[in-house]
C-alpha cells in the first residue's frame, strides 16, 4: 500500500494521501524552495550583475560580447539541457551549471584590472553551457514537482525566492559604491560579493533530490524513470522541433529575454548614475517578486476552469504589457543613443526627486512585466504535462529558443541600433506571442475533469494497470 507498494514503477497510489508534514525533505514544496535558493545565489546574482548595465563597466562592449557568447551557447545547451538532465539527474546537472556562474563573475573582476575582453567572452561561453543545464533542471523541477492544480502558486514561490537574489544582489553594488557617485565602474568588492553567493549556490545544488524520490501529498511521484539514455533523449529532443505545441511557444520564448539588453543597458545603464543603477535593480527584481505572486494567483485561483484561468492570465499580461511598453515609448522619445554616447544627458541620482521618479517607475514596471510574462509562459508549459521527463525537455526547448533570442538582442545592441527601434522590436515580439498562447491554451490545456477522464481511458490512473 502507499508509496512503498509500488517501488518498482516509481508510482505511489494516488488514492492514499501521505499523512506527513508538508515540509518533509522529499516534498515538492521543500524541493521548490531549495531550487529557488540555488537560483537566488547563481542566476539571481547574475541578474543583479547584468542589470547594472555593461556588467558594472562604463563601456558596455565587453558585457555585450560576453552576453552574446553566453546566449549563443545557452541556445544550444538550453535545448539539450532537458535530455542531459534526464541522463545525469538534478544534482550533477545543477552542480556543473552553477559552477560556471562563479567563473563569469570572476572574469569581470579580471576585466576591472586588465581591460581584456577575452576572458569575459570565454567565461560567457562557458556560462551559456552551464546556464542551459541549470535552467533545464530548474524548469523540470518547477513545472513537474507541484500538484497540477497549484503550479501557478509554486512557480510564483520559486520566482519570488529566485528574484530575492536580484534584490540582495542589487544592494551589493549600491552599498559598495554609494560614495563613488562619479565612478565609471564598480569596485572589486562588488564582484567578489557576487562570487561568494554563487559559490554557496553551487554547493546548495547538491541538496536537490532526483524526481523519482520526490513524493507528492497524494502519494504519486514525479516520474517513473530513474535515468534515461543518450539515444532516447536525442530522439525526443528532435521531435520537439515538429511538436506544434512547442512551435506555438517559440515567439513567447524568443521574446522573453530579448528585452534585457534594452532595459539594462539603454534604460538603467543610460539614464542613471552607478550607485542608482544598483538601487534600481533592488526594485526591478523586487517588482518581479510582486508580479510572480499576482500572476500565480490568477493562474491558480481566478476560475474553476484551468483553461479559463490560463486565458485570463494571458489577457492580463497582454493589457499590462501594452500599457508598460507604451509608457516606455513615451520616455524613449526624450533621448536617443547619440545623446547617451556623447554624454548630452545628465545621469539621474536617486536623490533627484521628481526627475528620478518617472524613469524609476518605468524601470520598476519593466521588472513587474518580465515576471508576469515568464511565469505565465511557465504555467502554460507546466499545464501541458505532469511528468518530469517530458517537462524537462519542454523547459529546455523554451530556454534554448529564449537564449537564441537573447544572443541576437545583445548583438543588436552592440551594433548601436537606435533605442526606439529596439523598444519597438521588444513590444512587437511580446504582442505577437499573446494570440499564439491563447490558441495553445484552447487546444492543449485540459480542465481537471477532462484530464482525469483522459487518464482513466488510458489506464494511467487505475492501480495495477501499467
Amino acid at each position: 500500500m502507499g508509496v512503498e507498494a509500488d517501488q518498482e514503477t516509481g508510482k505511489g497510489s494516488p488514492e492514499i494521501p501521505l499523512k506527513t508534514s508538508l515540509f518533509r525533505y522529499n516534498s515538492p514544496l521543500v524541493q521548490i524552495i531549495l531550487i529557488g535558493f540555488v537560483c537566488f545565489c547563481c542566476p539571481g546574482m547574475f541578474n543583479a550583475l547584468s542589470g547594472m548595465g555593461g556588467g558594472g563597466q562604463v563601456d558596455d562592449t565587453a558585457a555585450n560580447n560576453a552576453n552574446t557568447a553566453l546566449y549563443t551557447t545557452f541556445a544550444v545547451f538550453g535545448v539539450l539541457g532537458g535530455g542531459i538532465y534526464n541522463i545525469l539527474g538534478p544534482q550533477l546537472t545543477l552542480l556543473c551549471g552553477c559552477s560556471t556562474y562563479v567563473l563569469y563573475a570572476g572574469s569581470f573582476l579580471y576585466y576591472n584590472h586588465y581591460q581584456s575582453q577575452v576572458f569575459a567572452i570565454i567565461a560567457g561561453a562557458f556560462l551559456g553551457i552551464g546556464a542551459g543545464l541549470l535552467w533545464a533542471a530548474q524548469g523540470a523541477i518547477m513545472t513537474s514537482y507541484p500538484p497540477h492544480d497549484r503550479k501557478g502558486t509554486y512557480i510564483s514561490l520559486f520566482w519570488s525566492i529566485f528574484n530575492l537574489g536580484g534584490v540582495i544582489g542589487g544592494l551589493i553594488p549600491f552599498a559598495m559604491n554609494y560614495h563613488r557617485i562619479t565612478a565609471s565602474s564598480v569596485n572589486d568588492g562588488t564582484y567578489i560579493g557576487f562570487m561568494v553567493f554563487m559559490s554557496i549556490g553551487t554547493i546548495l545544488s547538491l541538496s536537490i533530490l532526483h524526481p523519482s524520490r520526490v513524493v507528492r501529498d497524494d502519494g504519486s511521484r514525479c516520474t517513473n524513470m530513474k535515468y534515461s539514455s543518450v539515444a532516447i533523449e536525442s530522439r525526443a529532443i528532435l521531435k520537439l522541433f515538429l511538436d506544434w505545441r512547442m512551435l506555438l511557444i517559440v515567439p513567447a520564448s524568443w521574446a522573453s529575454n530579448f528585452f534585457y539588453s534594452y532595459q539594462f543597458n539603454n534604460v538603467n545603464g543610460a539614464l542613471f548614475n552607478l550607485r542608482t543603477r544598483g538601487l534600481n535593480n533592488v526594485f526591478y527584481w523586487g517588482a518581479q517578486m510582486i508580479g510572480s505572486v499576482l500572476i500565480g494567483y490568477i493562474m491558480d485561483f481566478s476560475f474553476k476552469s484551468r483553461r479559463a484561468r490560463g486565458l485570463l492570465g494571458v489577457a492580463v499580461v497582454a493589457v499590462l504589457g501594452t500599457a508598460i511598453w507604451g509608457g516606455g515609448l513615451a520616455k524613449q522619445l526624450d533621448y536617443n543613443r547619440s545623446d547617451v554616447d556623447n554624454k548630452r544627458i545628465r545621469l539621474l541620482d536617486f536623490k533627484d526627486g521628481s526627475d528620478f521618479a518617472g524613469p524609476f517607475v518605468l524601470y520598476f514596471s519593466y521588472g513587474l512585466l518580465d515576471a508576469m510574462f515568464q511565469s505565465m509562459v511557465y504555467w502554460v508549459i507546466g499545464a501541458l504535462a505532469d511528468d518530469t521527463e517530458i517537462l524537462s525537455r519542454f523547459s529546455g526547448f523554451y530556454k534554448g529558443v529564449q537564449s537564441a533570442g537573447a544572443a541576437v538582442a545583445w548583438q543588436i545592441d552592440s551594433h548601436k541600433v537606435p533605442f526606439v527601434n529596439e523598444l519597438a522590436t521588444n513590444w512587437g515580439l511580446m504582442t505577437v506571442s499573446y494570440p499564439l498562447l491563447v490558441l495553445l491554451i484552447i487546444r492543449a490545456v485540459k480542465d481537471d475533469d477532462e484530464e482525469v477522464e483522459g487518464r482513466t481511458k488510458e489506464g494511467a490512473a487505475i492501480p495495477g494497470i501499467h
